[in-house]
């Protein structure tokens, strides 16, 4: 039996580059490109960012290569076979993802299905199978808004929730796990539609929370609160639609965006969203989270 052999490319940039250099790997014809840098399983090197870029067919790799700057470091390798994409559950263990205090007191801890785990009293579990959607709930940027969700606990049901870019649905998840009545939760990943559907199912809360492909510009409701964990790029293009979308007295969470000390996202990321205010700013690592409401 011949095994899967997938090409890829690997390039080493500076973290305030990784974005350009990622969109310029799109332009050479990658299908598709994960990060690795210190808050990945697989490590980058000290101070760099490790981008792989994946691609149809080996000469299209090759040209790639050829194309980028040398001081990227390019380089065309391929990945034989299935087994490396189940490599990370060997380090996916349940983990409290975030607490809320006061009357609503629990802590939302993540399980994988793989996992057993014997709740404390008060645990909201979410059982949790990324797929191949970006959301464990390791990443700062997810536990950036899952703690922001946390402390508006209280509120929760009172607030209809859209989560604009869900991955694997964890953020919508964690919402109705700490009480919201509901959620939208969109994305224009077909594996990451089909990821949220199977563990909104997988968790009994296909009833409650709505996942589908739509577009954030295609929808006509507004929600009480609007989470989108993206990047600041597509954050900066999305703005007029997820304005749109936040109901009178409503509150946008913008996650994804490099820390100011580490690049100049936050400023370009503020003028696209000037008609709100910011609420709060929430910083873990090198990324912030940003609480903003309608001024």
């Amino acid at each position: 039996m011949i095994e899967p052999r997938y090409p890829i490319v690997l390039v080493e940039v500076a973290e305030a580059d990784a974005e350009e250099a990622g969109a310029h790997l799109f332009e050479l014809g990658a299908l598709g490109v994960e990060q690795r840098d210190a808050t990945t399983l697989l490590r980058s090197p000290s101070g760099r960012v490790v981008l792989v870029a994946s691609f149809s067919n080996d000469d299209d790799a090759r040209a790639a290569v050829a194309a980028a700057p040398p001081a990227w470091s390019p380089r065309a390798s391929a990945v034989v076979g299935d087994g490396w994409r189940d490599e990370w559950k060997k380090h996916f263990e349940p983990f409290v993802l975030c607490r809320a205090s006061g009357a609503r007191a629990r802590a939302v801890v993540v399980r994988p299905p793989w996992r057993a785990y014997d709740p404390s009293p008060g645990d909201a579990v979410i059982v949790l199978e990324p797929g191949r959607a970006f959301g464990t709930g390791l990443h700062e940027t997810t536990r950036l808004v899952a703690e922001v969700l946390a402390d508006r606990a209280a509120t929760l049901a009172e607030s209809a929730v859209l989560d604009v870019g869900c991955g694997s649905g964890i953020l919508a998840l964690t919402a109705v796990a700490l009480g919201a009545t509901g959620a939208r939760a969109i994305d224009v990943d077909p594996d990451a539609v089909a990821a949220a559907r199977e563990n909104a199912e997988r968790n009994g809360w296909a009833d409650c929370i709505h996942v589908d492909d739509a577009r954030a510009s295609a929808l006509t409701a507004q929600y009480g609160l609007v989470l989108a964990n993206i990047e600041a790029h597509p954050l900066i293009g999305l703005a007029p639609a997820l304005e749109a979308r936040v109901a009178p007295g409503g509150v946008l969470v913008l996650s994804g965006i490099l820390a100011p000390d580490v690049a100049a996202q936050w400023d370009d990321v503020r003028r696209a969203y000037a008609g709100f205010g910011v609420r709060e700013i929430r910083q873990r690592g090198e990324w912030i989270a940003a609480v903003l409401e309608r001024a």
